[in-house]
């Protein structure tokens, strides 16, 4: 469906809908990845301080591939698309290294290390082949700047039940019926429904984005530029708005990671207010507030531009989590009990679900606009390379989120917690307060504040990305370009708007 003079070209509703549960398909793994410390602290054996450094390792593992992955992804491109083939690819990846991963405490002791260790990467490889897929596939499932933000809201719903939904399903579902012990039990019926719905959000997303995933789609299709691993590295120097918003992004990403890690929820929850069970209660009830917000930040990227709705999300978001650093010192075991409402309770629900929403709601509005900048780079340099630029972003990501299981073993080993992570029944101490305060107010602060910086020298707003899209059309109407990469400032005004 082709609108105002071929400038941009648009999707269905359905197509929208289904192709961001690729999203959905890898984040239930994210999610899950959150217990693989409980599993090897308390099944495998393994110390708490070594896994938390280990997993951080991992990331970086996962961030350092992620390029290489990038260039793969813009190579490819097979009878059956460019996207489909390597998301159901990732996705049978993961798949086996989770089976293998969640069996090593049936191996030798000495060999369960290795296997664990190898699990994992291999896990890493199939997570960011399709995981990359999400961003990359932005570009081609539509170029309207006002159809764009409306994966926002699906995602956004979808992530609510990923996570939200997850977490209630754990701690107020299945976690009780092994007596609120990470036992073998429990991660065997866990990880068996992870790959099981994993698998079938991401065929419905290969369904999703199947009349897209064609060579006209691909930036300005067969008229594209040959790219060359020289030129990849120019583009990497040259693009200005991916180093930027990559770097933005990895802040706000290792902030969500912090807070959602389970190890920081038992700290917040179990800990903290003495009741675990609370952080899936919780979670339902600000689902609607989730979704408003979700709402909200579609609403104000349709009127304001993505790159205005983003920093306002970071702006409110870092107000209310020094609220909530206040809130977290002042609060007891005991003082949040949802069947007997106090003043406490309810600010303590209100702040963490403004803090935590609007810090999670502009890692959805990324996935969009690496798509606006994958199209500057094709309208500068006739380059259609979205999967080195989405896979950019997962190595900022991952290199930032890596700190996240790093820093919370680093807290805890200072506390006295170096070979096992506290639990439920740990009683409050004034070194896990400060901890909790650490993890869900300060740390998230510095992180979305130095996002914020890093967005002022974002300028692809909403003006710049209507420029991008006249020159992308003029581009395939003509089937020629002039290479303008890295002289913007000399080029005309229509350019220069876009540096």
């Amino acid at each position: 469906m082709q609108q105002k003079n071929n400038q941009y070209h648009t999707a269905k509703w359905w197509q929208i809908v289904l192709f961001s549960l690729n999203n959905a398909s890898t984040n239930l793994y994210l999610f899950a990845f959150g217990f693989v410390t409980y599993y090897s602290t308390g099944i495998v054996g393994l110390a708490a301080l070594f896994i938390s450094q280990l997993m951080g390792y991992i990331r970086i593992f996962d961030g350092v591939i992620d390029p290489a992955i990038g260039v793969f992804i813009d190579k490819t491109d097979t009878r059956f698309g460019k996207y489909r083939p390597l998301m159901f690819i990732g996705n049978i990846i993961t798949i086996v290294s989770f089976a293998i991963l969640f069996t090593t405490h049936l191996a030798p002791s000495a060999a369960r290390l290795p296997i664990l260790i190898a699990a994992l990467l291999v896990h890493k490889i199939g997570y960011s082949l399709q995981a990359s897929c999400t961003k990359a596939g932005q570009s081609v499932l539509t170029s309207d700047p006002k159809q764009r933000p409306m994966f926002n809201i699906s995602d956004g719903i979808f992530m609510i039940f990923v996570f939200t939904g997850g977490q209630m399903f754990v701690s107020n579902y299945l976690l009780p019926q092994f007596n609120n012990e990470f036992s073998l039990g429990f991660f065997q019926q866990f990880v068996t429904m992870v790959i099981i719905v994993s698998l079938v959000l991401c065929i419905l997303a290969c369904i999703g984005i199947a009349s897209k995933d064609r060579t006209e789609y691909f930036g300005i299709g067969e008229n594209a530029k040959e790219t060359t691993l020289k030129d990849y590295a120019q583009i990497i120097k040259g693009n200005r708005p991916l180093q930027m918003l990559s770097m933005a992004a990895a802040f706000v990403k290792f902030c969500v990671q912090l807070m959602a890690d389970q190890v920081a929820m038992i700290i917040l929850f179990g800990v903290l207010l003495g009741n675990f069970a609370l952080s899936g209660q919780i979670a339902g009830l600000v689902i609607i507030p989730d979704l408003l917000i979700t709402f909200g930040a579609t609403a104000l990227a349709r009127k304001k531009g993505l790159r205005g709705a983003y920093v306002i999300y970071l702006s409110l978001a870092s107000f209310f989590f020094v609220i909530l650093g206040l809130v977290l010192y002042n609060l007891q075991p005991g003082d949040v009990d949802l069947g007997n409402l106090t003043l406490k309770a309810v600010l303590f629900v209100a702040v963490y679900a403004l803090a935590r929403g609007l810090s999670r709601s502009p890692s959805s509005l990324v996935l969009t606009m690496s798509a606006d900048i994958s199209d500057y780079e094709v309208s500068i340099s006739g380059r259609y390379v979205a999967g080195l630029i989405g896979t950019i972003f997962s190595l900022t990501d991952s290199l930032a989120s890596s700190f996240a299981p790093m820093m919370i073993g680093a807290l805890l080993a200072m506390v006295g917690f170096s070979d096992v992570y506290p639990t439920a029944q740990t009683p409050l101490t004034p070194e896990l307060r400060m901890v909790a305060i650490a993890l869900f107010a300060v740390l998230p602060l510095i992180a979305l504040l130095i996002a914020l910086v890093f967005m002022k020298f974002y300028k692809l707003d909403s003006k710049a990305m209507e420029q991008v899209q006249i020159r992308i059309a003029e581009l395939k109407e003509k089937g020629e370009f002039v290479d303008i990469h890295g002289d913007l400032e000399t080029a005309d005004a229509t350019d220069s708007s876009l540096s």
